[in-house]
Protein backbone atom coordinates (compact mmCIF):
# COMPACT_ATOMS: atom_id res chain seq x y z
CA UNK A 1 0.00 0.00 0.00
CA UNK A 2 1.20 3.49 -0.88
CA UNK A 3 2.26 5.77 1.83
CA UNK A 4 1.81 9.79 1.52
CA UNK A 5 5.46 10.16 3.03
CA UNK A 6 6.92 8.35 5.57
CA UNK A 7 6.01 9.31 8.97
CA UNK A 8 2.57 8.06 7.94
CA UNK A 9 4.37 4.33 7.46
CA UNK A 10 3.18 2.14 10.74
CA UNK A 11 5.76 1.29 13.29
CA UNK A 12 6.69 -2.34 13.81
CA UNK A 13 7.20 -1.65 18.06
CA UNK A 14 5.19 0.01 20.67
CA UNK A 15 6.08 3.36 22.42
CA UNK A 16 6.08 3.92 25.84
CA UNK A 17 2.89 5.46 27.20
CA UNK A 18 2.65 8.97 26.96
CA UNK A 19 2.03 10.11 30.85
CA UNK A 20 -0.64 12.62 31.00
CA UNK A 21 -0.28 16.59 31.02
CA UNK A 22 -0.22 17.87 35.30
CA UNK A 23 -3.39 19.19 36.52
CA UNK A 24 -2.59 22.88 37.40
CA UNK A 25 -0.84 23.34 40.80
CA UNK A 26 -2.62 23.66 43.79
CA UNK A 27 -3.31 27.61 44.74
CA UNK A 28 -1.74 28.43 47.54
CA UNK A 29 -3.62 29.79 50.12
CA UNK A 30 -3.30 33.69 51.23
CA UNK A 31 -3.61 34.75 54.68
CA UNK A 32 -6.37 37.18 55.71
CA UNK A 33 -6.15 40.56 55.56
CA UNK A 34 -8.12 41.11 58.44
CA UNK A 35 -6.01 41.82 61.41
CA UNK A 36 -3.39 42.54 59.65
CA UNK A 37 -4.28 45.87 57.81
CA UNK A 38 -5.54 49.42 59.03
CA UNK A 39 -8.70 50.58 58.62
CA UNK A 40 -9.44 52.08 55.21
CA UNK A 41 -11.69 55.08 57.49
CA UNK A 42 -8.84 55.68 59.60
CA UNK A 43 -6.43 56.17 56.78
CA UNK A 44 -9.02 58.22 55.52
CA UNK A 45 -9.18 60.35 58.45
CA UNK A 46 -4.84 60.63 58.21
CA UNK A 47 -5.23 62.05 54.52
CA UNK A 48 -7.77 64.63 55.56
CA UNK A 49 -5.14 65.33 58.53
CA UNK A 50 -2.28 65.60 55.80
CA UNK A 51 -4.07 68.42 54.08
CA UNK A 52 -4.61 70.73 57.02
CA UNK A 53 -0.97 69.87 57.95
CA UNK A 54 0.20 70.51 54.97
CA UNK A 55 -2.02 74.01 54.74
CA UNK A 56 -0.50 74.56 58.38
CA UNK A 57 2.96 74.33 56.96
CA UNK A 58 2.43 76.50 54.03
CA UNK A 59 0.61 79.30 55.72
CA UNK A 60 3.13 79.69 58.44
CA UNK A 61 6.24 79.09 57.17
CA UNK A 62 6.20 79.08 53.06
CA UNK A 63 6.49 77.07 50.11
CA UNK A 64 10.30 77.41 49.99
CA UNK A 65 10.89 76.98 53.65
CA UNK A 66 8.90 73.50 54.21
CA UNK A 67 10.48 72.15 50.30
CA UNK A 68 13.34 72.83 52.26
CA UNK A 69 12.97 71.54 55.83
CA UNK A 70 11.43 68.21 54.27
CA UNK A 71 14.76 67.57 51.96
CA UNK A 72 16.61 68.00 55.38
CA UNK A 73 13.84 65.93 57.46
CA UNK A 74 14.28 63.34 54.76
CA UNK A 75 17.81 62.19 55.41
CA UNK A 76 17.51 61.23 59.47
CA UNK A 77 14.19 59.49 58.25
CA UNK A 78 15.93 57.08 55.46
CA UNK A 79 18.54 56.43 58.20
CA UNK A 80 16.08 55.70 61.12
CA UNK A 81 13.71 53.45 58.63
CA UNK A 82 16.93 51.61 57.36
CA UNK A 83 17.40 50.49 60.85
CA UNK A 84 14.23 49.58 62.03
CA UNK A 85 14.13 47.20 58.85
CA UNK A 86 17.02 45.84 59.90
CA UNK A 87 15.21 45.01 63.70
CA UNK A 88 12.21 43.69 61.57
CA UNK A 89 14.11 41.67 59.14
CA UNK A 90 13.43 38.55 61.23
CA UNK A 91 9.86 38.56 60.99
CA UNK A 92 8.62 41.48 58.79
CA UNK A 93 6.10 43.41 59.69
CA UNK A 94 3.01 44.21 56.54
CA UNK A 95 3.78 46.67 54.18
CA UNK A 96 0.46 48.47 55.09
CA UNK A 97 0.97 48.82 59.43
CA UNK A 98 4.35 49.99 58.20
CA UNK A 99 2.96 53.04 56.43
CA UNK A 100 0.26 53.65 58.89
CA UNK A 101 2.88 53.54 61.76
CA UNK A 102 5.12 56.07 59.97
CA UNK A 103 1.92 57.89 58.96
CA UNK A 104 0.27 58.11 62.52
CA UNK A 105 3.59 59.93 63.64
CA UNK A 106 3.78 62.16 60.92
CA UNK A 107 0.57 63.40 60.80
CA UNK A 108 -1.75 62.81 63.14
CA UNK A 109 0.45 62.66 65.91
CA UNK A 110 1.76 66.12 65.07
CA UNK A 111 -1.89 67.37 64.74
CA UNK A 112 -3.06 65.99 67.97
CA UNK A 113 0.05 68.11 69.75
CA UNK A 114 -0.73 71.39 67.99
CA UNK A 115 -4.00 71.16 68.71
CA UNK A 116 -3.02 70.22 72.32
CA UNK A 117 -0.80 73.13 72.28
CA UNK A 118 -3.32 75.97 70.94
CA UNK A 119 -5.41 74.68 73.79
CA UNK A 120 -3.19 74.99 76.64
CA UNK A 121 -1.89 78.23 74.93
CA UNK A 122 -5.51 79.75 75.04
CA UNK A 123 -5.96 78.02 78.62
CA UNK A 124 -3.00 79.64 80.83
CA UNK A 125 -1.31 81.77 77.98
CA UNK A 126 2.14 82.19 76.95
CA UNK A 127 4.29 84.79 78.28
CA UNK A 128 7.45 84.02 76.97
CA UNK A 129 8.68 83.82 80.83
CA UNK A 130 11.64 81.70 81.73
CA UNK A 131 9.58 79.04 84.17
CA UNK A 132 6.81 79.17 81.42
CA UNK A 133 9.43 78.14 78.44
CA UNK A 134 10.60 75.32 80.98
CA UNK A 135 7.20 73.69 81.87
CA UNK A 136 6.63 73.77 77.95
CA UNK A 137 9.72 72.30 76.96
CA UNK A 138 10.34 69.56 80.06
CA UNK A 139 6.30 69.00 81.13
CA UNK A 140 3.92 69.54 78.60
CA UNK A 141 5.86 68.29 75.45
CA UNK A 142 6.89 64.80 76.79
CA UNK A 143 3.16 64.34 77.82
CA UNK A 144 1.33 65.40 74.88
CA UNK A 145 4.03 64.13 72.74
CA UNK A 146 4.31 60.96 73.84
CA UNK A 147 0.73 60.50 74.62
CA UNK A 148 -0.36 61.35 71.10
CA UNK A 149 1.83 59.09 69.88
CA UNK A 150 1.43 56.19 71.89
CA UNK A 151 -2.34 56.27 71.02
CA UNK A 152 -0.74 55.26 67.33
CA UNK A 153 0.69 52.26 68.60
CA UNK A 154 -2.23 51.33 70.68
CA UNK A 155 -4.32 51.71 67.67
CA UNK A 156 -1.96 49.26 66.24
CA UNK A 157 -2.52 46.84 69.00
CA UNK A 158 -5.95 47.09 68.66
CA UNK A 159 -6.79 46.54 64.97
CA UNK A 160 -4.00 44.60 64.09
CA UNK A 161 -3.63 42.11 66.57
CA UNK A 162 -2.94 39.28 63.91
CA UNK A 163 0.36 40.79 63.74
CA UNK A 164 1.56 42.54 66.78
CA UNK A 165 3.02 39.40 68.48
CA UNK A 166 5.47 40.73 70.81
CA UNK A 167 7.90 42.73 72.14
CA UNK A 168 10.20 43.45 68.90
CA UNK A 169 7.17 44.29 67.01
CA UNK A 170 6.10 46.53 69.66
CA UNK A 171 9.77 48.15 69.51
CA UNK A 172 9.03 48.10 65.49
CA UNK A 173 5.85 49.93 65.23
CA UNK A 174 6.90 51.99 67.96
CA UNK A 175 9.93 53.24 66.50
CA UNK A 176 8.38 53.78 63.30
CA UNK A 177 5.78 56.33 64.47
CA UNK A 178 8.61 58.32 66.42
CA UNK A 179 10.17 58.46 63.50
CA UNK A 180 7.35 59.80 61.58
CA UNK A 181 7.08 62.28 64.30
CA UNK A 182 10.29 63.49 64.22
CA UNK A 183 10.35 63.82 60.40
CA UNK A 184 7.48 66.18 60.42
CA UNK A 185 9.13 68.17 63.47
CA UNK A 186 12.34 68.11 62.14
CA UNK A 187 10.43 69.82 58.98
CA UNK A 188 9.08 72.43 61.58
CA UNK A 189 12.20 73.26 63.32
CA UNK A 190 14.78 73.43 59.93
CA UNK A 191 12.12 75.55 58.56
CA UNK A 192 12.26 77.91 61.34
CA UNK A 193 16.01 77.81 61.67
CA UNK A 194 16.38 78.43 58.25
CA UNK A 195 13.67 81.74 58.33
CA UNK A 196 15.18 82.99 61.31
CA UNK A 197 18.58 82.60 61.06
CA UNK A 198 19.83 81.48 57.49
CA UNK A 199 22.10 78.39 56.54
CA UNK A 200 24.27 78.97 59.46
CA UNK A 201 21.54 78.19 62.37
CA UNK A 202 20.10 75.86 60.16
CA UNK A 203 23.44 74.26 59.69
CA UNK A 204 23.62 73.93 63.61
CA UNK A 205 20.06 72.51 63.67
CA UNK A 206 20.46 69.74 61.85
CA UNK A 207 23.65 68.49 63.23
CA UNK A 208 21.92 68.58 66.45
CA UNK A 209 18.81 66.88 65.31
CA UNK A 210 19.32 64.92 62.20
CA UNK A 211 23.08 63.75 63.26
CA UNK A 212 23.41 63.59 66.99
CA UNK A 213 19.67 62.41 67.53
CA UNK A 214 18.19 60.97 64.86
CA UNK A 215 16.70 58.22 66.96
CA UNK A 216 15.67 60.03 70.40
CA UNK A 217 11.59 60.38 69.18
CA UNK A 218 12.34 56.48 67.91
CA UNK A 219 13.97 55.38 71.11
CA UNK A 220 11.23 57.32 73.21
CA UNK A 221 7.98 55.39 71.41
CA UNK A 222 10.02 52.08 71.62
CA UNK A 223 9.33 51.69 75.22
CA UNK A 224 5.67 52.48 74.61
CA UNK A 225 5.72 49.77 72.00
CA UNK A 226 7.44 47.03 73.94
CA UNK A 227 5.07 47.14 77.06
CA UNK A 228 2.36 46.56 74.50
CA UNK A 229 4.46 43.99 72.88
CA UNK A 230 5.24 42.44 76.28
CA UNK A 231 1.40 42.35 76.73
CA UNK A 232 0.88 40.58 73.10
CA UNK A 233 3.28 38.03 74.29
CA UNK A 234 0.79 37.06 77.81
CA UNK A 235 -2.55 36.87 75.69
CA UNK A 236 -3.96 40.81 76.56
CA UNK A 237 -6.59 42.36 75.38
CA UNK A 238 -7.05 45.66 74.37
CA UNK A 239 -8.58 46.23 77.92
CA UNK A 240 -5.92 44.20 79.71
CA UNK A 241 -3.03 46.13 77.61
CA UNK A 242 -4.02 49.60 79.14
CA UNK A 243 -1.86 49.21 82.01
CA UNK A 244 1.14 48.65 80.98
CA UNK A 245 0.67 51.05 77.94
CA UNK A 246 0.38 53.68 80.92
CA UNK A 247 3.67 52.24 82.06
CA UNK A 248 4.92 52.22 78.41
CA UNK A 249 4.14 55.57 77.83
CA UNK A 250 4.97 56.40 81.44
CA UNK A 251 8.84 55.59 80.65
CA UNK A 252 8.64 57.13 76.96
CA UNK A 253 8.14 60.47 79.04
CA UNK A 254 10.38 60.14 81.25
CA UNK A 255 12.91 59.53 78.71
CA UNK A 256 11.61 62.55 76.61
CA UNK A 257 11.67 64.78 79.44
CA UNK A 258 15.45 63.77 80.62
CA UNK A 259 16.20 64.46 76.85
CA UNK A 260 14.80 68.02 76.92
CA UNK A 261 15.83 68.84 80.06
CA UNK A 262 19.27 68.26 79.11
CA UNK A 263 19.23 71.21 76.72
CA UNK A 264 17.40 73.25 79.39
CA UNK A 265 18.81 72.74 82.80
CA UNK A 266 22.23 71.40 82.00
CA UNK A 267 25.06 71.24 79.43
CA UNK A 268 23.43 69.07 76.73
CA UNK A 269 26.26 67.57 75.11
CA UNK A 270 28.02 66.42 78.06
CA UNK A 271 24.58 65.32 79.39
CA UNK A 272 24.47 63.44 76.09
CA UNK A 273 28.11 62.16 75.87
CA UNK A 274 27.42 60.53 79.81
CA UNK A 275 24.08 60.05 79.17
CA UNK A 276 21.87 60.03 76.17
CA UNK A 277 24.89 58.00 74.28
CA UNK A 278 25.05 54.82 76.90
CA UNK A 279 21.10 54.55 77.23
CA UNK A 280 20.87 54.24 73.17
CA UNK A 281 23.45 51.67 73.46
CA UNK A 282 21.14 49.81 76.51
CA UNK A 283 18.30 50.40 73.94
CA UNK A 284 20.53 48.43 71.29
CA UNK A 285 22.02 45.64 73.25
CA UNK A 286 18.20 44.85 74.63
CA UNK A 287 16.72 44.87 70.81
CA UNK A 288 19.49 42.36 70.21
CA UNK A 289 18.84 40.29 72.97
CA UNK A 290 15.25 40.36 72.13
CA UNK A 291 15.70 39.25 68.32
CA UNK A 292 17.66 36.13 70.35
CA UNK A 293 14.15 35.73 72.20
CA UNK A 294 12.56 35.77 69.04
CA UNK A 295 14.58 33.18 67.09
CA UNK A 296 14.50 30.74 70.48
CA UNK A 297 10.42 31.10 69.97
CA UNK A 298 10.85 30.33 66.03
CA UNK A 299 13.36 27.39 66.75
CA UNK A 300 10.79 25.96 69.19
CA UNK A 301 7.48 26.21 67.45
CA UNK A 302 9.32 25.10 64.36
CA UNK A 303 10.91 21.88 66.14
CA UNK A 304 6.73 21.25 66.78
CA UNK A 305 6.03 20.99 63.57
CA UNK A 306 9.35 19.14 62.81
CA UNK A 307 8.64 16.50 65.82
CA UNK A 308 5.27 16.10 63.89
CA UNK A 309 7.35 14.94 60.88
CA UNK A 310 6.49 18.42 58.71
CA UNK A 311 10.19 19.58 59.13
CA UNK A 312 13.83 18.16 59.22
CA UNK A 313 15.79 19.04 62.28
CA UNK A 314 17.84 20.51 59.76
CA UNK A 315 15.04 22.86 58.17
CA UNK A 316 14.59 23.64 61.34
CA UNK A 317 18.10 25.08 61.83
CA UNK A 318 17.99 26.89 58.29
CA UNK A 319 14.62 28.38 59.07
CA UNK A 320 15.44 29.61 62.85
CA UNK A 321 18.95 31.01 62.51
CA UNK A 322 20.44 33.75 60.99
CA UNK A 323 23.37 32.00 59.87
CA UNK A 324 21.19 29.17 58.32
CA UNK A 325 19.15 31.74 57.19
CA UNK A 326 22.39 32.75 55.39
CA UNK A 327 23.64 29.81 53.78
CA UNK A 328 20.05 28.93 52.65
CA UNK A 329 19.79 31.92 50.34
CA UNK A 330 23.65 31.27 49.21
CA UNK A 331 22.71 28.02 48.19
CA UNK A 332 19.50 28.60 46.79
CA UNK A 333 21.37 31.51 44.45
CA UNK A 334 23.24 28.49 43.18
CA UNK A 335 20.08 26.95 41.82
CA UNK A 336 18.80 26.61 38.24
CA UNK A 337 17.34 30.25 37.87
CA UNK A 338 18.27 32.01 41.01
CA UNK A 339 15.96 30.35 43.58
CA UNK A 340 16.50 33.08 46.23
CA UNK A 341 13.08 34.54 45.98
CA UNK A 342 11.46 31.58 46.50
CA UNK A 343 13.77 30.32 49.75
CA UNK A 344 12.73 33.46 51.32
CA UNK A 345 9.16 33.15 50.61
CA UNK A 346 10.12 30.10 52.71
CA UNK A 347 11.64 31.67 55.27
CA UNK A 348 8.94 34.40 55.53
CA UNK A 349 5.91 32.04 55.35
CA UNK A 350 8.09 29.23 58.49
CA UNK A 351 8.42 32.16 60.36
CA UNK A 352 4.76 33.65 60.08
CA UNK A 353 4.09 29.92 60.65
CA UNK A 354 5.80 29.63 64.30
CA UNK A 355 4.26 32.98 65.25
CA UNK A 356 0.91 31.73 64.58
CA UNK A 357 1.10 28.89 66.75
CA UNK A 358 2.88 30.74 69.77
CA UNK A 359 -0.54 33.41 69.42
CA UNK A 360 -2.46 29.73 69.19
CA UNK A 361 -0.85 29.01 72.39
CA UNK A 362 -1.63 31.85 74.34
CA UNK A 363 -5.02 32.00 73.45
CA UNK A 364 -5.46 35.58 72.30
CA UNK A 365 -6.12 35.04 68.84
CA UNK A 366 -9.33 33.06 67.81
CA UNK A 367 -8.26 32.68 64.44
CA UNK A 368 -4.80 31.32 64.83
CA UNK A 369 -5.50 27.72 63.52
CA UNK A 370 -6.60 29.10 60.47
CA UNK A 371 -3.39 31.04 60.40
CA UNK A 372 -1.44 28.01 60.79
CA UNK A 373 -3.28 26.04 58.33
CA UNK A 374 -2.76 28.92 55.54
CA UNK A 375 1.45 29.42 56.76
CA UNK A 376 2.01 25.74 56.64
CA UNK A 377 0.11 25.52 53.54
CA UNK A 378 2.42 27.88 52.00
CA UNK A 379 5.32 26.57 53.80
CA UNK A 380 5.56 23.07 52.04
CA UNK A 381 4.53 25.06 49.12
CA UNK A 382 7.64 26.78 48.61
CA UNK A 383 9.60 24.09 50.28
CA UNK A 384 8.28 21.83 47.20
CA UNK A 385 9.39 24.73 44.81
CA UNK A 386 13.19 24.63 46.26
CA UNK A 387 13.83 20.60 47.08
CA UNK A 388 11.12 19.13 44.85
CA UNK A 389 9.31 16.96 48.09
Amino acid sequence: MPYTSALSQPHPGQAAPIAPAPASPPVVPVPARRGRSAPIWIMGVLVLLLVGLVAYLLTFLGAAASVIGMLLALVPLVGVLLAVRIVDRWEPEPASLVVFAVAWGAIAAVAITLLVDLLVVRAIGADGSAAREAFSTVVQAPLVEEAAKGLGVLAIFAFARRAFDGPVDGIVYGALVGAGFAFTENILYFATSLLQGGVAETTVTFFVRGILSPFAHVMFTAVTGYALGRAARRGAGVAAATRPWLLGMLGAVVLHAVWNGSAVFADFFALYATLQVPLFLLFILGVVLLRREEARLTRERLGEYAAAGWFTAGEVDMLATGAGRRRALAWAQRLPGDRRRVMKEYITDATALAAARERALSGRDPHAAEDERVFLARAVSARTALFGR
